[in-house]
């Protein structure tokens, strides 16, 4: 016990590194999953509970494949294309990317415009392939 006090002492900004990063990781994994779906919960709620998927990944991204039926509304105009998903603010809205990153900063804009029901696809376009569903090319 007297060691690690003894190096807590002598390396602190390690100490400090450490529960900074503990910190943040509890938080990701708390607040972060809430609101998030993975590849089989997003198809039970696209059958089941008639939810809009939108594709925020760049035109020629979606253009090699995409979700079926999915809007592609990329990030570089998403704040400006917000008033065209109001006629969808009574349905769960599942947002896509390429890995989850970005449709997580896209479910934030949606939230905050007010809509309620707002979901990140874990993983992204990337989890959805590995969960072995289909794509299409086909312009909706």
């Amino acid at each position: 016990m007297s060691q690690l006090i003894e190096f807590i002492g002598n390396h602190w900004f390690l100490f400090l590194a450490l529960i900074v990063i503990l910190g943040l990781l509890t938080y990701n994994l708390i607040v972060g999953s809430k609101g998030s779906v993975g590849p089989l919960q997003a198809t039970e709620m696209l059958n089941h509970r008639e939810a809009v998927i939108i594709d925020v990944r760049p035109a020629a991204d979606y253009a090699r494949g995409h979700i079926i039926n999915a809007l592609n509304i990329p990030m570089n105009g998403f704040n400006n294309q917000l008033a065209t998903l109001n006629k969808y603010k009574g349905r769960p809205i599942i947002v896509n990317c390429r890995s989850g990153a970005q449709s997580s900063v896209a479910c934030a804009h949606l939230r905050k415009a007010g809509f309620e029901e707002v979901y990140n696809l874990q993983g992204g376009i990337m989890a959805w392939e590995s969960a072995n569903l289909p794509l299409t090319r086909k312009k909706r």
